[in-house]
């Protein structure tokens, strides 16, 4: 409707945001093609709701864990920056949540800190600050496995099934250690500082190096993924 406005359409996107809109029209493209996210798990309710849950209850759990974690390490950005919290819409990444929806991984907002306002080792703080989340997956994850099969109804178990799938799929995808996943943070903090050129090399070209992981290694991680489910629901079941 506005072919000649330049603060609309694809011109008017950062890099950054074109950059993330082919990435995630390239992964759905791959699921699609792939399996990993068929047309027919968009018609399953229960995939619809697992992925629901996961957008409302289990992407603000993940952050708020980061956020959590950031202050109890003496940082104040993340209340100061209103993420110190469990709403949803705090959270939200409306790319990260159509992705989960085609892909079954996707991301929400990152939560920003500052490691110069900690009260630790700056290193250790990264660490913990960037496995807060993941772990956060995991718990959430032990937890609809612990009532899977508590009830003869069917379509809850396959919720729960859904659910703790794709959230030990987070947990798996978030600790990969390519920019910017939380993986990579944990990486960054433990290589010492003559890495620092790799580091940047790195986060330049972390969304190919992404691309590349996913393409190349998905069997890998699915084969990762169900090992981790298998263990949690031997541990609970």
């Amino acid at each position: 409707m506005y072919p000649n406005s330049p603060n609309r359409g694809w011109n008017s996107l950062s890099r950054a945001q074109q950059i993330g809109v082919a990435v995630v029209g390239l992964l759905v493209l791959y699921a699609l093609l792939s399996g990993v996210g068929s047309i027919g798990r968009l018609g399953n309710p229960n995939w619809i709701l697992a992925v629901a849950a996961i957008v409302f209850i289990a992407f603000p759990v993940h952050e708020m864990a980061h956020a959590a974690m950031a202050v109890a390490l003496g940082d104040p950005t993340p209340r100061l920056q209103g993420r110190f919290t469990l709403n949803p819409l705090a959270h939200i990444d409306p790319i990260g949540a159509v992705l989960i929806l085609f892909t079954g991984f996707g991301w929400a907002k990152p939560v920003q800190w500052s490691p110069r306002n900690v009260t630790i080792d700056v290193r250790l703080a990264v660490i913990l600050v960037s496995l807060a989340g993941p772990v956060s997956n995991l718990i959430l994850a032990t937890l609809a496995l612990f009532f899977l099969d508590k009830t003869s109804v069917s379509m809850i178990n396959d919720f729960l099934a859904s659910f703790a799938f794709i959230n030990v799929l987070l947990f798996v995808f978030n600790l990969i250690p390519v920019p910017p996943l939380d993986g990579s943070h944990i990486l960054f903090a433990l290589l010492p500082d003559s890495t620092y050129e790799l580091q940047v090399t790195l986060q330049r070209y972390g969304f190919l190096l992404l691309m590349v992981v996913i393409f190349m290694g998905g069997s890998f991680i699915s084969g990762v993924v169900q090992t981790i489910l298998q263990s949690l629901y031997g541990l609970v079941g």
